[in-house]
């Protein structure tokens, strides 16, 4: 029997969860990550959050690895998401202008099909199996 199609608010979801496991454990030591913007160290699973630079309403930047980086919930949450220090370090981090390239995405529209959604969702899958 073949699978029943996912609807595509099913599909963004998933892709949502499988990319937040990613930058969640894609630097992770020992399940151990460190917040981009504060520096608290904690279990991947322990309050720890796929934080946007960009909101996350913009699909053009929703699922970026430079856009998105591991949060604390204190940062990502109740200092709403701490963008002045977040957009400072994805500049030093991956040079400086990078933080006002993400905005400038970040205002453009994009319409991903479902198809380009199943395919980002197995690229996460088999990045995920790649750091076990």
């Amino acid at each position: 029997m073949p699978k029943k199609k996912l609807s595509r608010t099913k599909l963004v979801k998933k892709l949502d969860n499988i990319f937040s496991l990613y930058i969640r454990l894609r630097h992770a030591k020992n399940e151990i990550v460190e917040c981009f913007t504060c520096g608290k160290k904690a279990h991947y699973k322990d309050n720890m959050q796929c934080g946007h630079f960009q909101s996350r309403k913009n699909y053009s930047t929703r699922w970026n690895t430079i856009n998105c980086q591991v949060q604390c919930k204190s940062c990502n949450v109740f200092r709403y998401g701490e963008q002045f220090i977040f957009g400072n370090k994805i500049d030093a981090i991956y040079g400086v202008g990078t933080a006002d390239e993400l905005h400038i995405k970040a205002k453009k529209t994009i319409k991903l099909t479902s198809n380009e959604l199943v395919l980002m969702i197995n690229q996460y899958k088999d990045l995920l199996d790649g750091l076990k």
